[in-house]
């Protein structure tokens, strides 16, 4: 990459206001910065704030408020505008079908994909009390802990991360579920009581990952995050994002995937993909497992064998 032209170039990204955005962006502008500076691009950067359906509409669950890209919206209107350069999401909000215009430019390194309990009592999901009160904003993970703990008691819970960790004290739930990346990314990984496995709780489409969105017609910022992207990350994540494509599913259904790298081989990586569709009340779990070098394929061909076994009928049922 030249230098001559861009040296001045004040590069605006775009993210959700809460804590943990702020905190993903933060961490996404230093990885630039740091690019930057080593191949003499002379970039500078700035955040800009931006406002989401899904965080005005805080006393309704996801499932309810309906619509793919809850949390992308408002940002990918402002990066069509010209008015950010970058969009930072994390990847599970993203639906699969990006505006045309735009791209995913980059995929950085995956944190641990994994949910958590965040409990009173430092219990893991299988010592919880009987009937314990649990609270989670997402129909996947409802769906898998009703099916291994059809005891508990699972009440949906919205907010910023912090928030709903404050909700244990401030409304008596027992545990609240959420993703380990968030709290990991604020450093925040000693409020972890427990991991849930992947064999009780599989992730959400590209959960742990971060998807850093920009104009298709912008090659300096096409060059710049090219260098920022991890190409494992971006491989199983592609393979999860095609599964849900062809499931046509977003984050207000109990779909679930998750795609690690088991090989290197001559002509590429082997990779597993592991995919779910539950029901809401937990009664019924679909899971399949393949392997498969090609992503778009592996996703798509769980995906199929999901909808023999009768997953379209599920997600018809609950709107998906």
């Amino acid at each position: 990459m030249s230098n001559n032209s861009n040296e001045q170039r004040v590069i605006v990204v775009g993210t959700r206001q809460s804590a943990l955005a702020l905190t993903q962006s933060g961490q996404v502008i230093d990885e630039l910065k740091r690019i930057s500076e080593q191949q003499g691009l002379g970039y500078t950067f700035e955040i800009r704030k931006i406002i989401t359906k899904g965080d005005r509409i805080l006393d309704v669950t996801l499932s309810k408020v309906g619509g793919k890209g809850l949390f992308v919206k408002e940002i990918e209107q402002a990066l069509l505008d010209g008015e950010i350069d970058i969009a930072v999401h994390s990847m599970k909000d993203m639906p699969f079908e990006l505006h045309e215009g735009l791209m995913n430019g980059a995929t950085p390194k995956r944190v641990n994909p994994l949910d958590c309990l965040v409990t009173r009592n430092g219990h893991d999901l299988d010592s919880l009390p009987q009937g314990a009160r649990v609270g989670t904003s997402s129909l996947r993970r409802s769906s898998q802990l009703k099916n291994r703990r059809p005891d508990l008691q699972l009440e949906s819970i919205r907010g910023n991360i912090d928030s709903r960790m404050r909700k244990l004290e401030t409304e008596g739930f027992d545990a609240v579920v959420l993703a380990a990346a968030g709290l990991t990314r604020m450093g925040w990984e000693d409020r972890i009581s427990a991991l849930i496995p992947e064999d009780v709780c599989i992730p959400a489409v590209g959960q742990g990952a971060l998807g850093i969105e920009c104009r298709v017609n912008d090659s300096q910022v096409r060059e710049l995050l090219a260098l920022l992207n991890d190409r494992e990350t971006d491989i199983t994540v592609r393979a999860e994002r095609s599964f849900l494509g062809t499931l046509n599913g977003g984050c207000q259904v109990p779909i679930g995937a998750h795609a690690t790298i088991i090989s290197e081989e001559a002509d590429g990586p082997l990779l597993e993909l592991t995919g779910m569709v539950g029901s809401p009340d937990g009664e019924t779990l679909l899971k399949e497992i393949k392997r498969g070098k090609d992503p778009e394929e592996l996703g798509k061909k769980v995906a199929e064998s999901l909808i023999a076994s009768g997953a379209d009928r599920i997600l018809a049922e609950i709107g998906g």
